[in-house]
Formats: structure tokens, sequence, C-alpha cells
């Protein structure tokens, strides 16, 4: 399994950015994808999933409203659009990947990684 990160930048507050992770490697239908992020000095923390299956999402509360994480079946890729940046939203992104169909928040519960991606929100 190979996942491709891509689609960070630098930012203002309130603009948006789009994430894509490219995963190949295998069928992806019964498994969930999620994005984390880390800021220098904290742990990775979870920020969405999706099950690929069914389309279920979840999201940590901070990006609520704000990100959207999506799927496309066609090209094997998951998205996370993120609109109203904020600085703290400053962070390597990463997506993962678990061969499970449910969803869960803990990184330790994903098998497989994707490079991280820088995003910089200025404010």
């Amino acid at each position: 399994v190979q996942l491709q990160a891509s689609g960070g930048g630098l930012v203002q507050a309130g603009g948006s950015l789009r994430l894509s992770c490219a995963a190949s490697g295998r069928p992806f239908s019964s498994w969930t994808m999620a994005w984390f992020r880390q800021a220098p000095g904290t742990d990775r923390a979870f920020v969405a999933a999706i099950r690929w299956s069914t389309a279920t999402t979840d999201y940590t509360d901070s990006v609520k409203g704000r990100f959207t994480i999506s799927r496309d079946n066609a090209k094997n890729i998951v998205y996370l659009e993120m609109n109203s940046l904020k600085p703290e939203d400053t962070a390597v992104y990463y997506c993962a990947a678990r061969p499970l169909g449910y969803i869960s928040r803990r990184s330790g519960d994903y098998n497989h990684w994707g490079q991280g991606t820088q995003v910089t929100v200025s404010s």
C-alpha cells in the first residue's frame, strides 16, 4: 500500500486549500482513510476520517464546518478540503489508512501512512 499526499502550501488566514491523498496497491473499498496533523512540539492529532465503502465521515471538533473529507472511487484519492483556515491549523498533514471499515481517531490504529505535506496559515 502506498499513500501519496499533496496539496499543502502557504495561505493567509481565511483562505482555503485542498489536500489530496492518492492511494495505490490494493482495493480500498473496505478500508478507512484518515487525515492527521502534527504541529511542532505536539503529538500527531486526528483531523478527519472516512469509511471508503459508505462515505461515513468523522471530524475533530475544531475543524467541523470548515473541513470536508471525501473520496473519489474511480481515482482512489481521498481529499481534505480546508476552508476558513486559521493560524492554528498550521501543521504537517498526513494521510493514513487502515484495512478495517470502522473509523478510529487513534493514530496507532492506522497501518499505513503517507509522507506529510506542510500547511502554513499566516495571520
